[in-house]
């Protein structure tokens, strides 16, 4: 049965979760607002990221540069990467890049996906670890990527990235915390078709350019990992929520954070 459920279908035990709060927070949607939240966030940072770029803003240039920041909007707002965080020492990037995007293109298909996987990511795991899982994904994905920057020995389609951003790596954890579930529940269903999804993301990753390939394996393995530490079948318990928004809170100051401090140093 889903987190969602409003009672056992076999020994008829009611299911109000999170404290009782579960059925105040399905008022929000099937998703809880997960992926509103998302996709607003992730909008007005973007936008405001294009703002911040003045004449730097790139307009032309084709559809991987189209109504892109500049670079320097992008450390301002938190981007990632081996620069930022070992370089510069930013290390709370590895929590903000996962909400920042680097064209029109690159946002466009990011929430794309968010909104169809969202919620039926929630549905099957509830909201609070959702949260949890997409937060935690991007931070796997963006320190594997700035470790391989780094590394002597560069691996062909898997060396990293002295700068990125993206939902992507979070995306990507989504659908191994989906891969993961499908496993412990028996589902060949929801199993076949998040592989089918991370095989498509990967392909397109190795075709596209400008791809962080490794953010998006370290987003999958974190999002995997995640999962299987909660055990995706458990009833979901209040302290998840406590988690979920403290990360959320913790991400959105990072944010202001990097702003503030960013124009210090990049004025």
């Amino acid at each position: 049965m889903g987190v969602r459920d409003e009672k056992c279908y076999t020994c008829g035990r009611a299911n109000p979760g999170l404290w009782g709060f579960g059925p105040a927070l399905r008022q929000l949607g099937a998703d809880f607002g997960f992926a509103p939240l998302v996709i607003g966030a992730s909008s007005v940072l973007y936008t405001l990221m294009l703002v911040a770029s003045g004449s730097e803003l790139q307009i032309a240039g084709g559809m991987m540069s189209f109504l892109a920041p500049s670079r320097r909007a992008m450390l301002l707002f938190g981007a990632s990467g081996a620069v930022p965080v070992f370089q510069l020492g930013w290390w709370w990037t590895l929590l903000t890049a996962s909400w920042l995007h680097a064209n029109f293109l690159h946002i466009l298909f990011n929430m794309m996906w968010v909104r169809d996987l969202g919620p039926a990511v929630v549905d099957l795991i509830g909201a609070p670890r959702t949260v949890i899982i997409y937060v935690v994904s991007g931070m796997c994905g963006f320190l594997l990527s700035s470790l391989m920057a780094l590394s002597p020995i560069p691996i062909p389609l898997f060396h990293g990235a002295p700068l990125t951003l993206g939902a992507s790596a979070s995306i990507l954890g989504l659908l191994g915390a989906l891969l993961h579930y499908g496993q412990k529940s028996g589902s060949r269903l929801i199993h076949g078709q998040a592989l089918n999804y991370v095989v498509i993301l990967f392909v397109m990753g190795l075709i596209m350019p400008g791809v962080d390939n490794t953010a998006h394996a370290g987003g999958f393995l974190g999002g995997y990992a995640a999962s299987v530490l909660f055990n995706p079948l458990s009833r979901e318990k209040g302290d998840h929520l406590i988690i979920a928004l403290g990360l959320l809170a913790i991400t959105f100051l990072a944010i202001a954070y990097s702003i503030v401090h960013g124009l210090q140093l990049l004025a």
